[in-house]
């Protein structure tokens, strides 16, 4: 028998390669760009909402936690409130029209110096 009827026999036409085995078809998937690029995207996406959904758990604890007022103290602070109608009274009380330009000293002058003159030319002025 020569080389054509052993091919028959074989069952492959041509004398091919053997069907791909499992750890073949395995490599071939790995080497795939689906595979390559596409489920490591997924389980960015996938373990990403997951640590957002942690870390927005724990911004809501905390401020729950710090939310919470003695009662004590919420009382007080209900005590002090400072209502619109208080403000514009002290604005009328203060003297708007008199006021005079006052120059500050400058970072290389000393401030009592600059008083001391202030206070003098105040003197002055006042004789």
């Amino acid at each position: 028998m020569g080389p054509a009827s052993r091919r028959k026999r074989c069952g492959r036409a041509g004398g091919g390669r053997a069907p791909p085995g499992p750890m073949e078809r395995l490599r071939k998937l790995c080497r795939g760009r689906t595979v390559t690029f596409g489920v490591p995207l997924l389980l960015y996406l996938i373990g990403g909402s997951f640590g957002l959904r942690e870390f927005a758990q724990i911004r809501y604890d905390v401020h729950r936690l710090h939310g919470k007022v003695d009662p004590t103290l919420k009382e007080k602070l209900k005590q002090n409130t400072v209502t619109l109608e208080s403000e514009y009274e002290k604005l009328e009380k203060s003297d708007l029209d008199n006021w005079e330009n006052i120059r500050g000293p400058r970072l290389w002058e000393d401030s009592r110096a600059v008083q001391k003159q202030r206070r003098e030319a105040a003197r002055l002025k006042t004789e």
